[in-house]
């Protein structure tokens, strides 16, 4: 859970590190200056909109230090975020079987949904070895802000 004194803190570094008060940082990012407001003297809580702005705007900042303060700000350059469509496979079809063409955010049926997360999976579950690690729980974004989470 994102912390809303400490989230407030790095966003000032960010505001510290711009240049920017927190009105030309609203503007910047696309929001309302009461939202700014609000956030920074703690009466709201950040919304996933918000952090997304901020990410879309400034690319050095990096989403889960902003979060929950790991990571570096500004991001190094040789910073990558993984890819694991791919980890541990030969090719790219053998890890993507059950992969159905289409984009992640398009809305499927339940049930195809929940058949096709447990056969990515049972095939994530295969290609990797988790040592003690295991998924907790999948969470898919729709392009129309709304979200569904899955526990296997």
């Amino acid at each position: 859970m994102v912390n809303i004194d400490d989230f407030v803190k790095r966003l000032e570094i960010i505001l510290d590190y711009y240049a920017l008060n927190a009105s030309s940082f609203a503007d910047k990012i696309g929001v309302q200056r009461s939202s700014m407001s609000h956030l920074l003297s703690g009466r709201n809580k950040p919304s996933l909109d918000f952090v997304m702005k901020i990410l879309d705007v400034f690319p050095e900042v990096d989403l889960y230090w902003i979060l929950v303060g790991k990571g570096n700000f500004p991001k190094s350059e040789n910073e990558t975020v993984p890819n694991f469509q791919n980890i541990n496979s030969d090719s790219p079809s053998s890890s993507n079987e059950n992969y159905s063409g289409e984009d992640l955010f398009t809305p499927l049926n339940k049930e195809e949904n929940k058949s096709q997360i447990k056969s990515l999976i049972e095939t994530k579950k295969s290609n990797l070895s988790f040592e003690e690690d295991e998924i907790e729980k999948i969470v898919i974004f729709y392009k129309n802000g709304t979200f569904k989470a899955y526990v296997p």
